[in-house]
């Protein structure tokens, strides 16, 4: 009489051990979490919402209508890269309504004006 020879079994892969570990690490760090110490209830963080922003001093305005301003006078990008030290770090400052083809030929001529680099400044987001 012969027997049907079953199939091999396969080991079960051990995924429960790494689920394990996961789950626990999950649970010390939310633990240690609540454990940390918060500063001194009297303590009042500083806020900076009441700061005034303003723009640098060194900075190229480039307005919605494509003026352009330096020190609070017209400029153009030759006059304003001669006023700016070795090496020269081009600033510009867009208005929010400013085209961006103009804000791009604006760089383009720094650059090929003699600036070393083109820097765009804007807004920082609000968390």
């Amino acid at each position: 009489m012969m027997r049907a020879r079953l199939p091999p079994r396969h080991k079960p892969e051990p995924t429960i051990g790494l689920i394990n570990v996961v789950f626990l690490m999950l649970i010390f760090f939310l633990i240690a979490g609540t454990i940390a110490p918060s500063p001194d209830p009297e303590m009042r963080l500083v806020s900076l919402t009441d700061l005034e922003t303003r723009a640098p001093q060194d900075a190229l305005l480039l307005m919605a209508d494509g003026r352009l301003r330096h020190d609070g006078q017209e400029a153009d990008p030759a006059a304003y890269l001669a006023t700016l030290p070795e090496p020269r770090i081009a600033r510009i400052l867009p208005d929010r309504e400013a085209e961006a083809a103009q804000l791009v030929a604006l760089a383009r001529a720094l650059r090929e004006g003699g600036a070393e680099r083109v820097m765009i400044l804007s807004e920082r987001a609000l968390p």
